[in-house]
C-alpha cells in the first residue's frame, strides 16, 4: 500500500477495536437493550419518580444477568438521565444536540444528548468526506484547537456525527457546508467508500465511557478554484497534503484514529475521486 507500514496499520484498526476497560451491563429502555454503563456508574444517579410511582432508574435483571433499566418514554427517560449525569460531573461536553439511540437491529427507539452517548454505551453514526484536489493532492482540516475532542489534530475534509434529525445524505450535505463551506453540488464525483466500526474506552465520565460508532465515508474531487472555508468554528485551518506528507503525518499520530483509518482505507482501495 503506497506509503503505509503494514504493522502501523495493523496497529491503528486494532485500536479501534479494542473492549471495555472494565465489565460493563445491559442499559435498557423498558425490555430494549439500548446501551451499557459500568455496573456501579448510576449508582448514585436518582431520577424523579414517574406519575403512577413507578422507579424511573433501577438496576434490575436482563436474560438472567445484571442491568439497569429505565422506565418511561425513551427519549424523556433519556433526557432526565442525561440531565442528572451533567449535574453530577459525568457528562461529556454539553451539545444540545440529539443523536438516535437504536436497538440491536438498528430500529430507532428515540433520541438522547450527544454529552452522553459514550457514558451510556449508545451506539452513534457518523460521516466524513475525503476530498482531493485536480493534482491529486488531499484536502485535510486540522481541527480547533478548542475542540473537546482531538484539539488540534489533522482530520478528512469534513467529519460529524449524524444527528436525530438527519438521515445520512442530510448530515453529509449539512456537515460538508457547515465545515467546509461547500456545497455538494459544487464537488465533482462523489462515491461511497465504505464506512468504519468503531469500538474502544473513552475517557467520558471519568474514563467510564465505551464508543461503538459506525462511520460512513465518501470521498470527491474538489474542482480547481474550489476551495473549503469553514462556517462553524470547529476547524482552525484547511490545507493541501501530498500522500507522502500525509501518510508521515498519519504514521506520527498526528491524524485522528477514525481520519487515518479512513484515508488508509481509500489508499488500500486505490481510489480515485475524479473518476
Amino acid at each position: 500500500m503506497p506509503g503505509l507500514d503494514p504493522s502501523w496499520l495493523a496497529a491503528l484498526r486494532a485500536s479501534g477495536q479494542l473492549a471495555p476497560a472494565r465489565p460493563r451491563l445491559p442499559l435498557l429502555a423498558g425490555d430494549v437493550v439500548i446501551g451499557s454503563v459500568e455496573p456501579e456508574f448510576l449508582n448514585e444517579i436518582r431520577l424523579q419518580p414517574m406519575s403512577d410511582g413507578r422507579v424511573q432508574l433501577s438496576k434490575t435483571e436482563h436474560a438472567g444477568a445484571p442491568a439497569w433499566r429505565l422506565q418511561g418514554e425513551p427519549t424523556a427517560a433519556l433526557g432526565a438521565l442525561a440531565l442528572a449525569l451533567r449535574e453530577a460531573g459525568l457528562a461529556h461536553a454539553w451539545r444540545d444536540e440529539q443523536l438516535a439511540v437504536t436497538d440491536g437491529q438498528g430500529r430507532r427507539v428515540g433520541s438522547v444528548e450527544r454529552a452522553v452517548v459514550r457514558v451510556l454505551g449508545i451506539t452513534t453514526a457518523a460521516v466524513h468526506l475525503v476530498g482531493r484536489a485536480e493534482d491529486g493532492r488531499f484536502w485535510v482540516q486540522q481541527r480547533a484547537w478548542s475542540k473537546s475532542n482531538d484539539p488540534g489534530m489533522w482530520d478528512t475534509l469534513m467529519g460529524g456525527m449524524i444527528s436525530s434529525a438527519d438521515t445520512l445524505a442530510s448530515a453529509l450535505e449539512r456537515e460538508t457546508w457547515e465545515e467546509a463551506g461547500l456545497r455538494l453540488e459544487h464537488l465533482q464525483g462523489i462515491v461511497r467508500g465504505g464506512h468504519v466500526d468503531i469500538r474502544r474506552p473513552c475517557d467520558d465520565g471519568h474514563g467510564a465511557g465505551y464508543v461503538i460508532e459506525r462511520i460512513d465515508w465518501f470521498h470527491c474531487s474538489l474542482p480547481d478554484g474550489v476551495l473549503p472555508v469553514n462556517q462553524d468554528g470547529e476547524v482552525e485551518r484547511f490545507v493541501l497534503m501530498d500522500v507522502d506528507e500525509m501518510t508521515a503525518k498519519m504514521h506520527a499520530g498526528e491524524f485522528t484514529s477514525e481520519a487515518a483509518l479512513i484515508q488508509a482505507a481509500l489508499l488500500e482501495a486505490g481510489a480515485n475521486p475524479s473518476d
